[in-house]
């Protein structure tokens, strides 16, 4: 489904991306994990078409998403759903208007035919009586639940998570998971998730990636993962003070 294929990006002196290359397999979970600032959340604006790299190429079910512009860009975008950090979502509307305004701006849908799906996205999540208040109204955990909705909005193909759990208390982020576990099991499509959370992501992956020094040093199921031999990894994944990732 996607191919990123020797991407880099540098920020001034900064080198994030140092030649990232990895698949996402159709139909799958697939979790990048990594330490904080290092370069995950740049990597998925990347494969949503929001950063340009300095170099490599990004595929999408066979088609480069690196070059395009306008229409032919906004035509792939169509097909995915994003849940931002914290939700990022608009203050000024209520979390109908929130989960409605992809459908307003992407579908020909009539209002009555927006407000059906809306209903439904928003009942997924289990919000259906709180359609009707602001952000500022509710919980961050709901905030993040109107976050899923609105991103499931669409029908996409793809749906990207940045940082899905990150502030939440550990009964809210167990209570997302298992939301975006059962929303992946309905649907069937693809998902991509980037996090530092460790036990939770290793949970629900079918595959789980680690971004290193710019670059994706390994890859596979958790359980290999978990029982990886590099000491780098190994370190992240226990959260040892001990070994070759030095402490800022």
């Amino acid at each position: 489904m996607i191919s990123v294929n020797g991407v880099r990006k540098r920020y001034g002196d900064q080198q994030v991306l140092d030649g990232v290359s990895f698949h996402v397999r159709a139909g799958t979970v697939t979790t990048i994990i990594g330490r904080s600032g290092g370069g995950k959340t740049v990597l998925l604006k990347h494969m949503i078409g929001l950063e340009t790299p300095d170099a490599g190429e990004i595929v999408v079910d066979g088609e480069n998403l690196i070059g395009m512009r306008g229409p032919a860009l906004n035509r792939i975008r169509r097909r995915f759903g994003v849940l931002f950090q914290e939700g990022a979502l608009l203050d000024s509307l209520t979390a109908r208007e929130n989960v409605a305004f992809p459908l307003r701006e992407h579908s020909r849908l009539s209002d009555s035919e927006i407000d059906t799906v809306v209903t439904s996205r928003l009942a997924t999540v289990g919000l259906a009586e709180h359609g009707d208040k602001y952000p500022s109204q509710i919980s961050t955990g709901m905030r993040r639940r109107v976050g899923l909705a609105r991103a499931l909005a669409l029908d996409p193909d793809i749906v990207f998570f940045d940082e899905p759990t990150a502030g939440l208390d550990p009964i809210t982020t167990s209570a997302i998971y298992a939301l975006i576990l059962r929303t992946h099991r309905e649907r069937s499509v693809t998902y991509v998730l980037v996090s530092h959370d460790i036990e939770g992501v290793f949970a629900i992956s079918d595959e789980v990636m680690m971004l290193w020094d710019g670059k994706i040093v390994a890859s596979g199921e958790p359980i290999a993962i978990k029982n990886s031999s590099d000491p780098v990894i190994q370190q992240f994944v226990t959260g040892s003070l001990k070994g070759p990732i030095l402490i800022d």
